[in-house]
């Protein structure tokens, strides 16, 4: 007969033990410390400090500071109770009251803290390297803090090797469950997240996951692919309160003659009863909603473009949310609030439900489509309730007929060309993979591509897969400088319509510390027909992503600066400086050209 939970209180830690499994935390810092399942003494390290073994931490800043580098605080309470103590469950808290005398030495909030082998997706899991492989003479640093080259690891299967925490970071749609296997005893150690409302940035946000320690994160806030754009500001006495989690710890086990493999796909089979159970009704707090406390929100959202069709579009599989109020694309840097999507289906029905009360916009975007749509009525969430919103209707950017296009308008450059690595610098996982954009040193590749001359790019002719690099990057000279880079689109116009101008499109995948300048059929045009001025702060290059925010940018292209027969748009990105140019830079997501509205609007075909 099992027994129930059973609480321990010690002098300096406590322990939660159900039998099977037992925590041990500090007292009063609410470190895990100890964690015991399957005749294991201890799944975390052991040897390292019990500060470094199952904390919390945050980085801050005091108001009015710039950038992302800030003060590191591990999360140490200063007290502990008892929240709910029964057989069946333990809640416990661990907390740290601000104290104004600590004003500049700790951050000024009020927090209550409630294996060898790793798996974060089906095709994204592998042996990892150990943390020795990481430190002087086994591992190499490159150009990079968190990248280094294996060059004399304990296990000689990984020697060649680059090890980089980015590479495995991954979308908060698609960060559900993931985690370690240890294969003897062989032991499962999985973090799943329910659900992605306390999260910032919106479902297509990146985070870290897993990596070598080994260690398992779990993101609430962060401006990893974002930037300071990214970071919590608050002003001085402003209020906030904001309730991250409950996350769910789960640790699962096979008998040694079981593929220990099969941990992976029971701990699958786990998140989806988390997410059905979602939102848990245990938490013992009125900051934590149970589910008659929260409403939904269903509806269509259709498309309107008449240089598609004369009938609605479907907004197929498009993501729909609701996130605090703001302008058009908002969702994206929002971090104080809640935010609540779903997929839509193929015919553009969504529903989005556990939404807690408050008011907010509804928001979506539509793969295949440019732009952002916004419904900017307010939507007030109160319990219970199920508000249908109908048909709404998104009329994505659109001045005339689509002349040419490149690319495919999904927020991402990974239909564009994509290197093979260095051979020095490989991650054996992502050799044949679909995520092949996380190899390390990409970058450095344009040059070998384009060793004298920029990209040049023919409409009709060129193939983006084949000859659009995915990035935009900066030129390495031989004095060991950097030089922006200017790439050329050629196209043909017939005949120029001159009954009004045209439109460049030009939507953005991710920038970082980058200026883009358009000119038309005169590289030296001062001042250029457009710049965006100085954007992006999402480092997306040197962490092996392949978007960070969208940008859109609509280039009205009078018909004077374009001639009868062959025309060259150039688009130079002109910033070079800075600690690490080679790692400056844009991407595309998507480049469209219209002619006027006044031209043969004939159905295009293609994307919009």
């Amino acid at each position: 007969m099992s027994q129930g939970v059973l609480l321990h209180i010690e002098d300096s830690h406590v322990v939660m033990d159900n039998g099977l499994l037992q925590v041990k935390l500090s007292n009063p810092d609410g470190i895990v410390t100890e964690i015991k399942y399957n005749g294991i003494d201890n799944l975390l390290d052991g040897l390292d400090e019990e500060v470094n073994r199952g904390y919390w931490d945050l980085v801050w800043s005091e108001a009015g500071s710039t950038g992302t580098t800030g003060t590191f605080d591990v999360i140490k309470g200063t007290s502990f109770r008892v929240i709910v103590e029964t057989e069946e469950q333990l809640e416990i808290s661990f907390t740290r009251l601000w104290d104004p005398s600590l004003q500049g030495k700790q951050v000024s909030l009020n927090i209550d803290k409630r294996f060898h082998y790793m798996a974060v997706a089906d095709n994204r899991q592998r042996y990892m390297p150990l943390p020795d492989d990481r430190l002087p003479g086994r591992g190499e640093p490159l150009a990079t803090p968190e990248a280094v080259l294996l060059v004399n690891p304990v296990e000689p299967e990984f020697k060649g090797e680059v090890d980089d925490k980015y590479q495995y970071s991954c979308e908060n749609k698609d960060l559900r469950v993931h985690g370690w296997i240890c294969m003897d005893p062989p032991v499962g150690f999985w973090q799943i997240t329910p659900s992605n409302e306390f999260r910032s940035g919106g479902l297509s946000k990146q985070n870290l996951t897993s990596h070598v320690g080994p260690f398992n994160l779990a993101m609430f806030l962060s401006a990893h692919y974002g930037g300071e754009d990214l970071v919590l500001k608050l002003k001085p006495d402003e209020p906030w309160k904001k309730v991250f989690g409950p996350i769910f710890m789960y640790l699962n086990s096979v008998s040694n003659e079981n593929d220990p493999i099969h941990l992976w796909e029971d701990a699958k089979n786990q998140m989806m009863i988390e997410v059905e159970s979602w939102p848990y009704n245990f938490p013992a707090s009125e900051d934590f909603p149970p589910a008659n406390q929260r409403g939904s929100v269903n509806g269509r959202l259709q498309i309107k473009d008449r240089y598609l069709s004369d009938q609605y579009i479907s907004a197929s599989y498009a993501y729909v949310g609701l996130a605090p109020p703001g302008d058009v694309g908002s969702w994206q840097t929002e971090c104080k609030g809640y935010q609540f999507w779903a997929t839509a289906d193929a015919d553009g029905y969504f529903s989005i439900n556990n939404i807690r009360c408050d008011s907010y916009n509804l928001y979506a975007w539509v793969p295949g489509f440019i732009g952002d749509y916004l419904h900017d009525v307010f939507i007030t969430i109160t319990p219970g309730c199920d508000i249908d919103l109908g048909g709404l209707v998104f009329e994505p950017p659109r001045d005339g007929p689509t002349l040419w296009e490149i690319g495919i308008p999904d927020r991402s450059a990974a239909e564009f060309y994509i290197p093979d690595p260095d051979p020095k610098y490989i991650n054996k996982l992502y050799v044949n993979h679909p995520d092949r954009f996380r190899q390390y040193g990409l970058w450095e590749k344009y040059a070998d591509l384009y060793p004298d001359k920029d990209l040049v790019y023919t409409v009709g002719v060129s193939d983006y897969r084949k000859d659009w690099f995915f990035a935009q990057v900066t030129r390495k000279l031989s004095d060991d400088t950097y030089q922006g880079t200017t790439w050329q689109i050629k196209f043909e116009l017939d005949l120029v319509d001159t009954n009004g101008s045209y439109t460049l499109r030009l939507a953005l995948a991710t920038a970082h510390m980058s200026e883009l300048q358009v000119r038309v059929n005169d590289p030296k045009t001062s001042p250029p027909l457009f710049s965006t001025g100085v954007i992006g702060h999402d480092n997306t290059i040197a962490r092996h992503g392949i978007h960070g925010l969208y940008r859109l940018y609509n280039v009205d292209v009078p018909f004077t600066q374009l001639v009868d027969g062959d025309n060259t748009i150039f688009l130079t990105q002109t910033m070079a400086s800075g600690d690490a140019p080679a790692l400056q830079g844009i991407m595309y997501d998507y480049i469209r050209f219209e002619g006027p509205s006044s031209s043969n609007s004939k159905k295009q075909t293609g994307f919009v």
